[in-house]
């Protein structure tokens, strides 16, 4: 069963970019999930937030931010 939550060294694995930088992505999605009033853990992510704010409406779906 995957971890509903991604740290940042498979963040970085899955979008192909340095740990710094997704640092940066993690920070930006966690705070527009703070200003929604969900709880948010430094370093993670949800896996699913990220899929649909990443490849749109989730990994592999047809609505792929035209990639």
């Amino acid at each position: 069963m995957e971890n509903k939550f991604m740290r940042v060294t498979e963040v970085a694995s899955e979008l192909n970019v340095s740990v710094p930088y997704a640092y940066k992505i993690i920070r930006k999605l966690n705070d527009e999930l703070k200003e929604k009033g969900f709880v948010t853990i430094a370093g993670r992510i949800n896996r699913q937030y990220l899929n649909e704010r990443v490849y749109g409406s989730g990994k592999g779906g047809s609505d792929n931010a035209g990639i």
